[in-house]
């Protein structure tokens, strides 16, 4: 231990090079902006807070080298108590995911005190590493832990440990202020983990404080952004920025910059994925409207067999070998003399028309093919143009994408 690099406090918590960081700060804060202006509905959020969700926690506990086997992530997610998990990743997944369900009801308002700090250790490591890790007491006088690669040294524990906590808790509620929220949430993050002030659990501790204090940057009410899913897959870079920023005596700059893409990456991500659902939506409104217009000119150009196969692929969000669909689009088809000739005849009609695609099959299955739902259908389509389309539909009986 006595050859790992010192800690030293920091002679100012919260300097970094304003000039260097202003693009990436901008950058972060106006992806931000544009996933707040996107149209959604409250479903599409609860489903994507979920899914974002499941990423934090699995990036978190990876990060601190948790395996997970086949359903064991699942399993961990699932489990009401930590006696029916049998593995220690499990057991840290399931902690986290309690710790990250307790901070979704903080107040904003609420100071990023020691008491906070502590409590959110407790969460972290109870049930899982609290049989060598006292959950949510700092390090005694004869603890000390090192950390990172070079190895480095947290605070010396007992009264230096509870000092340099309380210090950096001080900062957050006065100085920190001074900046924006997203500098804050990295800067506390940063901090925390340069310290490392409990016997274990700092790292995981340390990003969901991080995580808490995102949530006060305007989308608490909105999406949770995954930092931990971006730390765990750029996990080199992150202990190196790390470990960087503190070689130069806690000057924020490289972790900052480092941090704030990851933010912009994530929120960009997000927003796409907030889009895709838009599209979806709007693919969905526009074949309904289309229905209507036709039924009252007494037109059936697209029949409810035809709906219902959209529906299917809509909702399945994937590419769909044309068999596999069949088979779960039976009962649909099952009342139909020659059901396969009529899936593929729908199918037909619908790639002619521009709102599905239909390809070979990517996976070296001869005769295969692909079909998934061409998104960009609503916003490429007149209704001139449908009608010349329709005039234009395939008259021919042989229909043979069922047939191999």
């Amino acid at each position: 231990m006595s050859g790992a690099i010192q800690y030293h406090l920091p002679d100012y918590w919260i300097a970094y090079d304003e000039n260097a960081v202003r693009e990436h700060l901008v950058n972060a804060k106006a992806s931000i902006k544009a996933l707040k202006m996107m149209p959604f509905q409250r479903r599409w959020a609860e489903e994507l807070q979920n899914i974002q969700l499941r990423m934090e926690i699995s990036g978190t506990s990876q990060i601190e080298g948790a395996e997970f086997i086949g359903d064991e992530f699942d399993k961990a997610l699932q489990a009401e108590t930590h006696a029916e998990l049998s593995t220690r990743s499990q057991k840290q997944a399931n902690s986290a995911l309690k710790t990250y369900k307790w901070m979704a009801g903080v107040p904003d308002d609420r100071p990023v005190s020691t008491d906070l700090i502590n409590h959110l250790h407790r969460l972290v490591v109870t049930g899982c590493d609290d049989d060598h890790c006292e959950p949510g007491v700092l390090r005694k006088a004869d603890q000390n832990v090192t950390f990172g690669s070079p190895r480095h040294r947290g605070v010396p524990g007992g009264r230096p440990c509870a000092e340099a906590l309380e210090w950096l808790a001080k900062e957050a509620a006065t100085t920190f202020r001074d900046h924006d929220p997203l500098i804050q949430a990295i800067a506390t993050h940063y901090h925390f983990a340069a310290m490392h002030p409990f016997q274990d659990g700092n790292g995981r501790t340390a990003r969901a404080l991080e995580a808490l204090m995102l949530q006060r940057t305007g989308l608490k009410d909105v999406f949770f952004v995954p930092m931990s899913k971006f730390y765990h897959e750029a996990k080199e870079d992150y202990l190196s920025k790390l470990a960087e920023t503190r070689r130069g005596k806690h000057e924020l700059t490289p972790f900052l910059i480092f941090a704030l893409g990851g933010v912009e990456a994530e929120v960009s991500r997000l927003t796409e994925m907030l889009r895709h659902e838009v599209s979806k939506e709007m693919f969905r409104n526009f074949v309904n409207e289309l229905v209507v217009r036709l039924e009252s000119t007494r037109k059936r150009i697209i029949i409810k067999r035809q709906l219902a196969l959209l529906g299917h692929l809509l909702d399945k969000d994937q590419d769909m070998e044309i068999l596999t669909l069949a088979m779960e689009l039976h009962d649909h088809y099952s009342t139909r003399k020659h059901p396969s000739e009529a899936l593929a005849r729908d199918l037909v009609r619908l790639e002619a028309l521009g709102a599905v695609r239909i390809e070979p099959a990517t996976n070296g299955a001869k005769g295969r093919f692909v079909v998934s739902v061409n998104l960009d259908w609503p916003s490429s389509m007149t209704e001139t143009e449908f009608f010349r389309k329709v005039s234009e539909l395939p008259k021919s009986k042989n229909y043979s994408l069922l047939t191999h």
